[in-house]
């Protein structure tokens, strides 16, 4: 598994745990962070990490517009939690990351979906990484 493969785990645990625990995710990066800084082995997956985290803070209302936007009938409330920040991740990929080919963002949330979420989960993360990018 690549190391930004994990690092996409790593930022999905940070959104996750934030929304779960109603957290700011500034707060839940921080004790990641925290946890990063005793685990020196794992540095790598860690920076990529803080990036995607970082920058969907940075851009979390542009963000959440494109997935609304895309997510034909589906408001961001009623979305899985996994889901809701898998979207998150591979927009800011999209949009934002210019060193991830596109067809490698909506790839790996796709993956990640198979994994950690619901059985419908996968097309329902495809259809709207697709329907962002098209429309970027």
């Amino acid at each position: 598994m690549s190391a930004r493969t994990k690092a996409r785990k790593r930022a999905l645990d940070i959104l996750f745990q934030a929304d779960v625990r109603g957290e700011d995710i500034p707060v839940m990066l921080a004790v990641e962070a925290k946890r990063a800084a005793a685990e020196p082995a794992r540095e790598a997956s860690w920076l990529y990490a803080r990036d995607i985290v970082d920058g969907i803070i940075d851009n979390s209302d542009a963000i959440d517009e494109q997935i609304t936007l895309a997510a034909k009938d589906w408001s961001m409330a009623r979305m899985p939690t996994v889901d809701r920040a898998l979207l998150r991740i591979g927009v800011w990929e999209i949009l934002y990351n210019e060193q991830v080919p596109t067809a490698v963002a909506i790839d790996e949330a796709v993956e990640l979906a198979k994994e950690f979420s619901t059985d419908e989960s996968a097309s329902f993360v495809h259809g709207v990484l697709a329907r962002v990018a098209r429309s970027n």
